[in-house]
């Protein structure tokens, strides 16, 4: 469990995709993500019982969710259902984004 201020350095890391790097921080009720892509690395298309939401921060990247494909840019949010099929394309530059996942992912803690 994490005090109030959380240091990117306190999280936990995970390498998920080669070029896809997570750092996670857990609640009780859910978990944030920050989530590190190099160019043109990929979230492989998968799907997890966990609604998800995000943000993404810097970069930009071609999502797929449900089917529906759609470039995301800085600034710019996305909810994820539970169960719904999703992936993710880097596209030239690194992106950072943030991920929020309810309830949180045992496998990420």
């Amino acid at each position: 469990m994490f005090g109030y201020f959380v240091d990117k350095s306190d999280c936990v890391h995970h390498r998920i995709f080669p070029g896809v790097d997570i750092y996670t921080a857990c609640g009780e009720q859910m978990m944030f993500s920050l989530v590190e892509m190099e160019p043109h690395a990929v979230v492989e298309e998968h799907s997890h019982p966990h609604e998800q939401m995000g943000l993404m921060l810097e970069g930009a990247a071609d999502f797929t969710i449900g089917g529906k494909q759609q470039r995301v840019t800085a600034g710019q949010m996305w909810q994820i259902p539970g169960g719904v099929v999703h992936k993710v394309v880097a596209l030239d530059q690194p992106v950072r984004a943030l991920d929020v996942f309810h309830p949180p992912r045992d496998d990420y803690r």
